[in-house]
């Protein structure tokens, strides 16, 4: 017997099939061999071609493979052929865990076909036994190391009659953490306003036929109290809609009489990104979508994508035909409000040569006239979030 013929032999009536099927049709399945010559699976059907005094069979070689290897790959594609019966089946998962005691139960159950718990009760007994050791890790089938054992999450229940006292206090608690950290914010945003009021320059000196915004949008929420804890007003100061809307006259026109907008607007503000576009004099031609990878907050959905509005004004030029970037970009974000480089590279390649500013600018870049709360380019890194 193969060292790797590891299940029970076939029934009678299951090898009868089996050869009559490989008089009709051949080999149907390979035989899998290692590089030593050792079958691996396919016993039945050598001895089966052997007995019928044929030479050759479809063959495919397994190379680079551990004993423990070779033995897991043959309960492996046996078990999914076979008809085994439960306790046939306990054999293999048993056999499978003298060989492998560090992989998890679900591993083992999604190789064998059987129940998590099919495993895990063989497990014990084998444990109780001490033919295997205990794992306090187990490796999973992806690959992740993990606990053996997770720690069930408990929470203090209290008895009926007290259940109205005990949310009474939860509900102090909660409240008295909330206002704390409601002062602490207001006074968190009242410190960036103030460092952020000298640092933005006044008008701009010149018109430009490029322009890129990111806009500080107000967002309205549904509690001051409790509903600005992650809002942008902790890391800039914001404006409101009709603040943004009147800016580019504030500031001596910003735009060229042709000129190219893209504008960034958020899900919740997009019909404020419109208005602001067309008040800066622009018209919508296009959107292109910046996928986040991770969802955020929001009342209808969870937000994972910001968009960036694009107008024109004028007799601005669209970019030639086959140099358009696909609509859609995907980068996991990072600092708040921090938007990917890769668009701003879209717009350099895009338009090439000729005069680009940057409104409300982060961190300038090589070739743009910049705009806004941190266009410094001695701010460090780390503080622009």
């Amino acid at each position: 017997m193969s060292k790797y013929q590891l299940l029970p032999p076939l029934s009678a009536d299951e090898y009868q099939a089996l050869e009559r099927s490989i008089i009709e049709h051949g080999v149907l399945v390979p035989v899998e061999y290692d590089e030593a010559g050792e079958i691996i699976d396919g016993h039945n059907r050598v001895a089966i071609c052997e007995s019928l005094g044929l030479v050759d069979w479809p063959r495919f070689v397994r190379k680079g493979l551990s004993e423990i290897d070779k033995r897991k790959l043959a309960r492996e594609l046996n078990v999914s052929r076979r008809h085994l019966s439960t306790a046939q089946k306990q054999a293999v998962i048993a056999d499978q865990l003298r060989d492998t005691p560090s992989i998890s139960s679900r591993a083992i159950a999604a190789m064998v076909g059987v129940d998590h718990k099919t495993v895990a009760s063989v497990r014990r007994k084998l444990v109780d036994g001490g033919e295997i050791p205990h794992h306090e890790v187990v490796e999973g089938k992806d690959g992740i190391v993990q606990p053996a054992r997770k720690p069930i999450k408990t929470a203090f229940v209290p008895d009926q009659p007290n259940v109205g006292e005990y949310m009474k206090g939860a509900k102090v608690i909660r409240a008295e953490k909330q206002k704390v950290s409601h002062s602490v914010r207001l006074a968190h945003m009242d410190m960036v306003a103030e460092r952020g009021q000298p640092t933005a320059p006044g008008k701009v000196e010149r018109l430009y036929p490029v322009v890129y915004a990111d806009p500080p949008w107000r967002f309205g929420v549904r509690s001051e109290v409790t509903g600005r804890e992650k809002s942008a007003e902790n890391h800039y100061p914001t404006m409101p809609t009709e603040k943004i809307a009147g800016l580019l006259a504030e500031l001596g026109g910003v735009a060229a009489k042709d000129a190219v907008l893209f504008l960034w607007a958020t899900n919740p503000m997009l019909l404020d990104g419109l208005r602001v576009l067309q008040a800066w004099g622009f018209t919508y031609v296009h959107h292109w979508i910046w996928d986040k990878q991770v969802a955020g907050t929001g009342y209808w959905g969870r937000d994972q994508h910001e968009i960036l509005l694009i107008g024109k004004r004028g007799d601005a030029v669209a970019p030639l035909p086959g140099s358009q970037p696909a609509t859609v970009y995907s980068e996991r974000k990072g600092a708040h409000s921090a938007k990917p480089a890769r668009f701003a590279e879209q717009i350099e390649r895009l338009y090439p040569g000729i005069a680009k500013i940057e409104l409300f600018c982060r961190k300038p870049r090589p070739g743009w006239d910049v705009w806004g709360f941190e266009a410094r380019s001695d701010q460090p890194e780390e503080q622009l979030s």
